[in-house]
Parts: structure tokens; C-alpha cells; sequence
């Protein structure tokens, strides 16, 4: 399966990693950023890290198999 990579776009400089889950609808709300960055691998600019939060900043790259591969834009 190939997956596409989806832009999303925020309102600041940096935003956590948790925030962008939200963001990006991988999670509905900020409190499962805990629990699912346990249960699924994320990858960072190809490192993997599960600290909801890491900070993201524009041009980083997430990747998180088999759900999808975003990466922050600018608004």
C-alpha cells in the first residue's frame, strides 16, 4: 500500500507532536496522545520517537505505518 503524504498546516512556528496528532485527525482528542503513541510506532524525520511532546516545526516530517505519512506546512 502506498501512502500518500498529507500536508498539514499550522498556525505557529511549533506545535507538539500530540497537538498534531489532534491536528491531523489520527486522534480525536489530546488525551489519547499517550495511548497511542504507546500502541503505534511514529516516525519522526525517520526517527522514531513517542514523546507527545516533541516539538514539530515547518518542514518536519511524520510517518506512522499503515496510517499515514503528514508533514507540517505553514499556514
Amino acid at each position: 500500500m502506498i501512502l500518500v503524504e498529507k500536508e498539514v498546516t499550522i498556525s505557529t512556528e511549533i506545535i507538539t507532536l500530540g497537538q498534531f496528532l489532534k491536528l491531523a485527525d489520527v486522534i480525536q482528542s489530546g488525551g489519547m496522545a499517550k495511548w497511542f503513541l504507546s500502541e503505534y510506532e511514529v516516525y519522526i524525520n525517520g526517527e522514531q520517537d513517542q514523546r507527545r511532546g516533541r516539538k514539530l516545526a515547518v518542514g518536519d516530517k511524520v510517518e506512522i505505518p499503515e496510517v499515514g505519512v503528514f508533514v507540517v506546512a505553514a499556514e
